[in-house]
């Protein structure tokens, strides 16, 4: 009796710190999302929005990630091979790295082909929030015009990523 109180109680905790799939696959960002500020390597303060604009006309990875996170590190093989096979996506990466000093040393010991923002504002922001951010690694594909084309996926390994860039890329 007790192996199955235990058992019981094991499969009740890692579903209480599992990754929960969103209900709802969002296609559009907030007007408050695309409002929260990110910090650049330099120190400036920049809205969400405006990142998204430069990179409007291209087909984008948003990647969220931290130094801190080892499903995060053992996905970048899988990352890079995603970026070989796709050399004209933009890959945009936004650090939940505690500071700033570990992120910057992560982007020295991991060089990450692509743009780099770091939430000065910790994990509680209104982006996370609007994109119901429970987890990282976290991708999100982001169309020409910037719809969310792929609101959920855990891996670059999952199929819906690059199926949705080859869709993406043939508009």
């Amino acid at each position: 009796m007790k192996i199955y109180s235990f058992i019981l109680t094991m499969f009740l905790s890692l579903n209480v710190f599992a990754q929960k799939i969103p209900v709802e696959m969002k296609t559009e960002f907030t007007k408050i999302a695309l409002a929260q500020t990110i910090q650049n390597k330099e120190g400036q303060q920049i809205p969400i929005q405006q990142i998204l604009n430069d990179l409007k006309g291209n087909v984008v990875v948003l990647d969220l990630w931290a130094t801190w996170c080892p499903d995060c590190i053992t996905g970048f093989p899988a990352l890079n091979a995603l970026q070989e096979k796709n050399p004209t996506v933009k890959f945009l990466f936004f650090s939940l790295d505690r500071n700033k000093e570990s992120w910057l040393k992560g982007l020295d010991k991991y060089p990450l082909k692509g743009d780099h923002y770091w939430f000065n504002t910790g994990w509680k922001n209104d982006f996370n929030t609007m994109i119901e951010l429970n987890w990282i690694p976290r991708y999100l594909i982001i169309d020409q015009v910037g719809n969310i084309a792929n609101y959920y996926s855990v891996s670059t390994e999952d199929a819906a990523v690059q199926s949705t860039i080859d869709r993406l890329m043939k508009k």
